[in-house]
């Protein structure tokens, strides 16, 4: 089918407005390219450092320069399930490079931390600068210029797209990202919400809390939910940079093993001494990053991305807008249900049919752009297939064309909703966004007097001491970017939901942001200006008439004389220190808004 009206008047939008940026990056990359092996311009001196440590067989392939060399950027560490896998992944890679003539050295590792862990916490408030301290980490392992293509590992909510932008600043080199795949499902995720929310009534204590939690996040990983991480995974593979059906295969598996390899044997296959060179700038093109959102909104993903993903395509001198993401979301219908948009966990939406299911769903729609370059080829169709592991070599086998579990993928016919999962809110308030994908329809507008905080703590108090008894918008303000960096205020979801099952309207509107895992909730997050920035939420206060409307994109006070008000203020000085905060606030002061990316660069 041809090319959905409205995802091609959006990407021609997309390329005439990134004009300016685009050519000048694809003309750097391209005289970074006609350079050719760097390891051509090193002295001898400097390749003698470079593979010092190096096995004799690797030193030869390396001293020659005839064969490739795989710079593997990694976010191991085994504190966290995500990244455990990740510990073998290197050697699996040296192999399959060395038995195609090859060699594959860890160029550097970035960090990697959970946002499962500092949810609540302090150190929440470093979550979303580590994505551009990962960028930065990146540049500075392959800064030794040494390599010919790149392999990246990597997985959550900050890592992927820390990744991303760093592969984007390297362009010419090309890029294959590994994931290392869901941890098997444990708890269903409706009976650990159920927990979550006695523990917040305080019907149970914390030891059947942890007890629970630890059933549900058991083993190596990502988290079985569609939240910030899985969401990453699918972007990867719409956008082409995984192997086709790489996303949910489970760690430490024979097939998860398999695709390890056969990533590397790509990367090895798209460098320049390769026969089909294929840098990474020429993936990152504007179709590639439509494709991401059109999956985002057919997914209903985390509303993280709608940040992520402006920070990545400015690398690659792409400029998107939240008025893109709008306008694909009309035109895309949501055909997944995973948690918490349903009750199946990624394990579950993989059987159903996953991800190939989709692409097939979705190209026979035109909701994609097919033209795309990706790391095994041009055109998307290839991702229509599945890899199987058959006598030990991966094959890739038709995917089903047919959902196998209709609760959890529906054909683009007939929809779980015929638009996305994510709306955009604007108003006298600012600009906003919405994850809809959870919130029931007869919940997406609401009118009701603020209360305003400036502390998700002070809100929680507030709900213990039984003051929420009437509808409420609850206002968090001062939790953007330059205010405190921007902190996930997923731990309120829980008590808000008890208010909403009351039969109470509720809905949260912040600068600040929710997981990607934000249930039912309406919540107008994300909200630009911020208010340490002057945005008009520093003006509202206590009973004022906020309206957050999802289905006709509105977020507005209709109090009289609320923006003749003087902007309220904040003591936020514990902000800046403790757990490790004081080194980040030169991010704080020059730390994009919300609205381009949150970016520092």
């Amino acid at each position: 089918m041809s090319l959905n009206d409205q995802i091609a008047r959006v990407t021609d939008r997309i390329i005439e407005r990134s004009k300016p940026l685009r050519q000048p990056y694809m003309d750097r990359m391209a005289a970074a390219r006609d350079e050719g092996p760097n390891r051509a311009h090193l002295t001898c001196g400097n390749l003698a450092h470079a593979f010092a440590a190096s096995n004799d067989d690797d030193k030869e392939a390396l001293a020659r320069g005839s064969a490739g060399n795989i710079g593997i950027i990694t976010a191991y560490n085994d504190m966290l399930s995500a990244h455990q896998p990740f510990e073998r992944y290197p050697e699996l890679i040296r192999e399959a490079a060395r038995a195609a003539g090859g060699t594959a050295q860890v160029a550097g590792g970035v960090p990697a931390m959970c946002d499962g862990v500092t949810q609540g916490q302090a150190g929440m408030e470093l979550s979303l600068f580590s994505r551009d301290v990962i960028a930065m980490a990146a540049g500075v392992g392959l800064s030794h210029n040494v390599f010919d293509s790149t392999v990246y590992l990597g997985v959550c909510d900050k890592i992927v797209p820390g990744l991303v932008i760093a592969a984007a600043t390297f362009g010419y080199l090309p890029a294959v990202f590994l994931p290392a795949g869901p941890m098997t499902s444990g708890m269903s995720n409706d009976e650990k919400t159920s927990i979550r929310k006695k523990f917040a009534a305080g019907e149970i204590g914390r030891e059947e809390l942890l007890a629970a939690e630890m059933a549900s996040y058991h083993g190596p990983g990502t988290c079985t939910f569609y939240g910030t991480a899985n969401t990453n995974q699918m972007l990867m593979e719409f956008m082409g940079l995984h192997l086709p059906g790489a996303s949910f295969v489970n760690p430490n598996t024979p097939l998860r093993d398999a695709l390890t390899i056969e990533g590397a044997k790509r990367a090895m296959a798209i460098s320049a001494l390769g026969n089909e060179y294929t840098p990474v700038c020429e993936i990152l093109d504007e179709k590639a990053f439509v494709n991401g959102i059109a999956g985002l909104m057919a997914t209903g993903g985390s509303t993280n991305l709608l940040i992520h993903l402006l920070a990545m395509a400015r690398a690659a001198g792409v400029v998107l807008d939240w008025e893109d993401f709008s306008d694909i979301s009309a035109v895309v219908p949501l055909i997944a249900r995973v948690y918490p948009n349903g009750l199946a966990d990624v394990n579950h939406f993989h059987a159903a049919g996953g991800l190939a299911y989709m692409f097939g769903e979705m190209l026979d729609a035109g909701l994609l752009h097919d033209d795309t370059k990706t790391v095994v080829g041009t055109g998307l169709a290839q991702y229509i297939a599945e890899p199987k592991l058959i006598n030990g070599e991966v094959v890739w086998e038709d995917g089903p064309r047919e959902s196998l579990n209709d609760k959890i993928l529906k054909p683009v016919s007939a929809p779980f909703q015929k638009e996305g999962g994510l709306s955009k809110l604007s108003g006298n308030l600012g600009t906003g966004v919405m994850k809809v994908s959870a919130v029931a329809e007869d919940k997406r507008i609401i009118t009701a007097p603020a209360r305003v905080f400036h502390d998700q703590e002070d809100v929680k108090t507030a709900f213990k001491a039984g003051e929420f008894t009437d509808d409420v918008v609850v206002v968090v303000r001062f939790q953007g970017p330059m205010a405190n960096g921007m902190p996930e205020l997923h731990s309120l979801t829980p008590l808000l939901t008890i208010l909403q099952e009351r039969g109470q309207k509720v809905a949260l509107v912040t600068d600040g942001r929710m997981s990607g895992a934000s249930g039912k909730v309406p919540s107008a997050i994300h909200v630009s200006p911020e208010a340490l920035a002057g945005g008009p939420l520093a003006k509202i206060q206590d009973g004022d008439m906020i309206t957050v409307d999802a289905i006709n994109g509105v977020l507005e006070t209709t109090t009289a004389g609320v923006m003749d008000r003087p902007n309220a203020t904040a003591d936020l000085s514990a902000n800046g220190f403790g757990t490790g905060r004081e080194l980040f606030e030169v991010f704080r002061r020059n730390v994009g808004p919300a609205e381009t990316g949150a970016s520092v660069f």
